[in-house]
This record gives structure tokens, sequence and C-alpha cells, in this order.
């Protein structure tokens, strides 16, 4: 093999049959060449150059031009409108997992949205919230805002309670500051090829990791779907302790209304089946995926449900209630915190990219693409740190959406777009129970393939 560029490594081998192998000498020979460095090399600026630096950091320019709108909007602006109407009462039960008000969530559908429609390179792969990084926000804010740190005195009870508005205004600082930290670290690692590593991921370690964060997404639910409060534990053995929990907690006199919660989220389970088989048998027969499960279960059902029957008041289920309006200005968030959660944005930065990137890579394999790893690094960076500079929680590929996007014949970025504009149009001040959006999460891992 002839070596003709500069700094090449040449390896030249003789292919030999198996019965003359002992008989000859194997010829491996090294070829070095000098690795010199020139800056002019490196710093040369050229059209072809810049044009392919472009195209690398911005897919939206390559992409965008050529997209078969007959082939693919159809299903796109099917699989836009799912991800509008599923992106709200996920997005909240997420804030809530992480311990957060609800709109912080709903932050999180928009701003990052708008960013990977820009710079990812996944066809399919849904960012949102995650919730092993919503768990992990909720254990620092924990830490940083304990209970202990917001006791006030209550007059009318005479007892000592918690000042929720002063503790809530503190985590979301907690929140803003590990997200927009934990991005700036994935752009770092984008930058410096980190995602290079991905090649070390193998497609069984992949499935695992995503089935495996199915379990936690699910066993995570369980408080919210029997209605009880516990204390909840992070690290190994999470599972088992939740599971214990939840049962011994269930008929305590603080949790009178778990049998009224669990009745909610079977019923929303048994409706949401039978709405998807509707729909499989409906897509047999028409050009186009209708979300019934989506629409007629969720949405419509739950919400008269809530609302005719007063479930708050009446059975004391939980309900998201009334959400501020508007949009928050960008801000940084206080430079104290800075030094508390460096090393968790670290961990949650790893974290939040190895869920993404397996996800988008499972969804590459099945439909024949590449997606590129160094650039979806860089992509999530982006998406979470503009998101922390605007109230969000953080982010990483969403399974249940991601599902839901493929399910519906979504085949292009486009549908980051027509979910971008839906959310716009959509008016998210509804008194959902919570336990309507958890069991979603459930029946979708059991019914997607």
């Amino acid at each position: 093999i002839s070596c003709a560029m500069k700094n090449e490594f040449c390896v030249s081998l003789s292919f030999l049959q198996k019965e003359n192998l002992s008989q000859t000498d194997i010829c491996l020979k090294y070829v070095f060449h000098s690795f010199s460095f020139s800056p002019t090399q490196y710093l040369r600026c050229s059209v072809p150059r810049l044009k392919k630096c472009l195209l690398q950091r911005f897919p939206l320019i390559k992409w965008l031009p050529h997209y078969p709108i007959r082939e693919t909007a159809i299903g796109d602006l099917i699989s836009g409108i799912n991800g509008g109407i599923m992106q709200i009462p996920l997005s909240i039960a997420y804030a809530m997992i992480a311990a957060v008000p609800p709109v912080f969530g709903l932050y999180a559908a928009f701003y990052p949205m708008l960013v990977y429609f820009i710079f990812g390179t996944s066809h399919h792969l849904i960012i949102g919230g995650y919730t092993v990084l919503a768990l992990m926000m909720r254990g620092l804010g924990d830490r940083l805002a304990p209970d202990s740190d917001f006791m006030i005195w209550d007059n009318e009870t005479n007892s000592s309670v918690v000042d929720t508005v002063s503790q809530d205004a503190k985590r979301v600082q907690v929140v803003v500051a590990v997200t927009l930290l934990s991005g700036l670290f994935q752009i770092l690692l984008g930058l410096v090829q980190f995602g290079v590593m991905v090649t070390y991921l193998s497609e069984p370690l992949v499935r695992g990791y995503t089935t495996g964060a199915t379990f936690h997404i699910f066993m995570s639910q369980f408080g919210n779907i029997f209605g009880v409060t516990y204390v909840r534990h992070n690290g190994p053995l999470m599972l088992p302790k939740v599971s214990k929990n939840t049962t011994t907690n269930t008929n305590t006199k603080e949790n009178t209304n778990s049998w009224y919660c669990y009745l909610l989220f079977v019923v929303a389970m048994v409706g949401l089946v039978v709405a998807k088989r509707v729909s499989e048998f409906l897509s047999k027969k028409l050009p186009v995926p209708v979300p019934v499960e989506l629409l007629a279960v969720r949405v419509i059902i739950s919400t008269l449900v809530s609302w005719k029957l007063n479930l708050n008041e009446s059975y004391k289920i939980a309900v998201v209630g009334n959400i501020p309006s508007g949009l928050q200005p960008p801000s940084l968030p206080p430079t104290s915190l800075i030094g508390e959660v460096i090393g968790d944005a670290f961990a949650m930065a790893v974290v939040g990219y190895g869920m993404a990137i397996s996800l988008g890579q499972v969804f590459a394999l099945k439909h024949g693409y590449k997606v590129d790893s160094n650039q979806e690094l860089i992509a999530l960076g982006l998406s979470n740190a503009v998101g922390g500079l605007f109230q969000s929680i953080a982010i990483s590929g969403s399974i249940p959406r991601s599902l839901v996007n493929e399910s519906t014949g979504g085949k292009s970025q486009f549908i980051w777009l027509a979910t971008f504009i839906f959310i716009l149009l959509l008016n998210p001040d509804l008194g959902l129970p919570a336990a309507i959006g958890f069991s979603m999460l459930t029946v979708i891992f059991r019914t997607q393939r």
C-alpha cells in the first residue's frame, strides 16, 4: 500500500492461504511520517472549508433545501401535533419530579426544541425532560435547599411549616445553575471530540441502557400513581426501596386518597390501551395516523373529568392548577451556586448525553442513517445552555415522545418545527391530574415495539 499523503500510518499485509501460513513470513511494515504542525495549514480559510464547517455545525442548512415535502410532510405534521399534545403534561410531570413549579418544565418544551431543530442530526430523537436527570436535580435541590432551611411559624396552626414560596425560588436557582453548567460542559466535550467515545457503545449495550432507563422511569412514578408521599431515594437499590415505601405508605392517614389516585390511573391506562388499538385499526384504513389515544383520552376526557368532578377538592387528588402566563427574560444564576453544583453538572452532562445518543443510535440503526455523535453533543449542550438562560430544567433524549414520534410517521427534523409551532398554539393552564400523564408513560413503554 503506497502512502502518498502526509501524516499517514500505513500497514502492509500479505494475505495467505491457511495451508501456507507456516511456510511464509508475514511482512508487516510500519511507515511513519513526521507529524509536523503547520499553523497556516490548519488556520487556512477557504470557501470549501468554510462550507464544510457550516454544514457540519448547522445541519439544518444541509437537509432543509432537500426536504421531501410530498413524502414526509404529512407524517411530520401528524408527529408534530402529537408531540405538541404530549409536551405539556409530560413537561409538567418532569418538573414535578424535579420539585420545581410546573411552568419551568414547560420552558424545557420551548427553548431547547428550537435550538435542537437547528443543530441536531437525529431524525427521530425528541429532546425534553428525562426522569433520571429530574431525579438528580431533585436530589441536588434537597441537598442545597432542604426543608429545614425554610421553616416558618404558622400562627393558624401554631406549628412550624415550610415556606414553599421561598424554597421553590431557591430550588429554581439551583436547577437553572446546574442546567446551564451541564450545557456548557456538553459544548466543551463536543468541541474536544468527546463524542468519539460513542464508538465503544455496542448495539446490545445501547438497547440495554434504554430498556433499563424505562424501568427507572416507571418505578419513579409509583408515588404519583398511588398518590402517596414518602422519602425519595437515589443511587443503588433505588427500585426496591421505592417499591417498599409505596407499599408501606399506601394506607396511612396522610395518604387517604391513594386508592382514588390508583383508580384514576387504572381508568386512564385502560382508556389509553383501548384508544391505542383503535388508532392501530384506523391507521390501516386511513392514509395518515390519527392520535386517538392522545386526543380522546388525555386531553378531552381527563380534563372534563377533572373539571366536572372537582377531583382536587372532593378527593384530594393533585392537579396542576393555574400556570403563570408569559416567558421569563434571560438571566444568569447566582455565581455563588457554581461551585456547589459543578460536580453534579458534569455528571448530568454525561448522563444526559448517554441517554440522548443511545436513543438516537437506536433510531438511526433501525431506519438506516447516521448521527454525528460530536454534533449531537454540541446540539444538546446548546439546548441546555440556552434553556438554562431562560429558566428551563435540564433536558436529554425523551423516550416516550421519541417513540410516539416514530410510531406516528415522523421522518425528519422538521417534526421539531411542527411541534414548536403547536406548543405556541396550545393553552397549558388546564387542571390535568398528574396520574394521567404518568399513565401515558406506562402505556407508551408497554405498547411500543
